[in-house]
Parts: C-alpha cells; sequence; structure tokens
C-alpha cells in the first residue's frame, strides 16, 4: 500500500527494499507485495561484530500500473 500511495503521489519511478539473507517471512512478504528479488548485496549490514549479506528488492512504477507509466498531475 505505501508504494501504490508513493507511486500515486509523487514522481518516484523505483522503490528499493532489502532485508536480511535469513528473514524469509519478511521476503515472502516483499514478494507478495509486487516486489522483484534483484540479489543479494555481500557484506552489506554490520551489526554485533560480523558483516551479514541482506537481499535486495525492487519495484518499478511500470510493474505495479503495467506497461503504462502514469504520473501524478
Amino acid at each position: 500500500m505505501l508504494a501504490r500511495e508513493l507511486f500515486a503521489t509523487s514522481t518516484v519511478n523505483r522503490v528499493e527494499a532489502d532485508t536480511g539473507l535469513d528473514n524469509i517471512p519478511e521476503q515472502r512478504a516483499l514478494e507478495r507485495a509486487g516486489f522483484v528479488r534483484e540479489g543479494v548485496v555481500r557484506g552489506a549490514r554490520y551489526r554485533c561484530g560480523r558483516f551479514y549479506d541482506r537481499v535486495l528488492y525492487g519495484l518499478l512504477r511500470s510493474e505495479l500500473e503495467g506497461d503504462a507509466v502514469v504520473l501524478p498531475a
């Protein structure tokens, strides 16, 4: 819903999201929301003395609205 609102009220063309490589429930939620898995960003997050990989997702305006690119007036 947030991505739809952003596309409806701005001219942004892309929304990105990322999550931990081991966070399968969040990955599934992003995919259900229409985000496309674009790849693994290795060593992208540092926490508790260790680097962790992240999974990058993207959603383009055209993917959410079909082929037509609709910008707000």
